[in-house]
């Protein structure tokens, strides 16, 4: 993990999609922008909350997040190039160090005292999950409100990163249908539910310390249909959702004879109607199988979500709970709005 870089105050960029006070508020919080095994020497552009970053690494390994934008005359770094430890721009070679700071500008190469107006926007990089997580205001991160995946290094559980999914819809509606067990039946029919089976069971949800957390029994399978035949008779599945607001989630689901499989659902609000979805997983059972297999099974999950939140109106979380129906079994989406709602974020919506 890369030294935490000072605080830069950085404003909501002028096209932002965001409600100003929504922006700033999710500003303070921190996310996944990529899979660390993505990242290389070529700076590649990511994006949070509108703001576009250029991520690359030196050539010693280390990482780096900065702002995709030259100083000097607004060219995107990601256009550039790594050489050695520094970062150039293609525009007219300035070159910037680890610490973001110009330190050496070609056309004037007697300089030698160069001013600190020529210094990139860094933010921070925290390694876990096999993720990469920054945030745009926050540098504290003993409080960043990161998931707990306590397995992911655990030597008796298998720690899986299946591809990033780009989603045309909002992350707040993305969550929310993620901690949704009412529509497992109707979504998920062609992968382990079942339209016969629609009935929820009452279940219980709590407010944490770190959001809120639901306990879900029921006689719905996580195996695919074609699995199915490995379940004891009479089986009840036990699913934990615990969710970090704003945007992530850990479902944890007992399986027989004592498995244990995690799913971490991690958002990055690229704007306000477009999230890019990271989805590490461990396991404790079947840990020789073909691990294709599990990329096409989450592939299809997630693909089935997908068609849900990009055609939901509107596209925003609403956050006043007047302004769509509930039945009992929303208790944990109507929580999670309540909480957003508290922190100040609209009414109206969110992203």
């Amino acid at each position: 993990m890369n030294a935490i870089p000072t605080l830069t105050p950085l404003a909501m960029p002028c096209n932002s999609s965001f409600n100003a006070k929504d922006w700033e508020i999710l500003s303070t919080h921190w996310y996944p922008v990529a899979r660390i095994q993505d990242v290389s020497t070529a700076p590649q552009r990511v994006t949070l909350l509108d703001v576009n970053m250029a991520l690359y690494k030196t050539e010693s390994g280390e990482i780096h997040l900065v702002r995709d934008i030259c100083p000097h005359r607004g060219v995107p770094l990601t256009k550039g190039w790594v050489d050695g430890e520094e970062i150039v721009c293609p525009y007219h070679g300035l070159r910037y160090n680890t610490e973001g700071k110009c330190t050496q500008i070609p056309a004037q190469p007697e300089l030698t005292k160069i001013s600190d107006r020529f210094s990139l926007t860094k933010f921070p990089v925290v390694e876990r999950y096999g993720l990469i997580w920054t945030s745009i205001h926050s540098r504290d991160i003993t409080r960043a409100n990161i998931p707990v995946l306590d397995t992911w290094e655990h030597a008796e559980h298998q720690s899986i990163l299946p591809p990033f999914v780009d989603i045309g819809g909002s992350s707040g509606r993305q969550l929310e249908g993620f901690i949704d067990v009412a529509h497992f039946a109707w979504v998920h029919h062609n992968a382990f539910a079942n339209r016969e089976n629609p009935v929820v069971p009452k279940y219980h949800t709590e407010r944490t310390s770190y959001g809120l957390k639901t306990v879900y029994i029921s006689n719905v399978s996580n195996y695919p249909h074609e699995l199915k035949h490995l379940e004891p008779e009479g089986f009840l599945w036990k699913r934990t959702f615990d969710v970090y607001p704003p945007f992530s989630a850990v479902l944890t689901v007992d399986f027989p004879e004592g498995g244990v499989l995690k799913i971490l659902n991690a958002c990055c609000p690229i704007s306000s109607n477009k999230t890019r979805l990271f989805v590490p997983l461990t396991r404790n059972f079947d840990q020789t199988g073909d691990l294709e297999k599990v990329y096409a099974f989450n592939a299809q999950i997630f693909a089935e979500d997908q068609d849900m939140v990009e055609s939901q109106k509107p596209e925003d979380l609403p956050l006043d709970l007047m302004m769509e129906a509930h039945f009992e079994a929303d208790r944990s989406s109507t929580t999670y709005r309540r909480i957003l709602a508290e922190w100040g974020l609209s009414k109206r919506y969110t992203v």
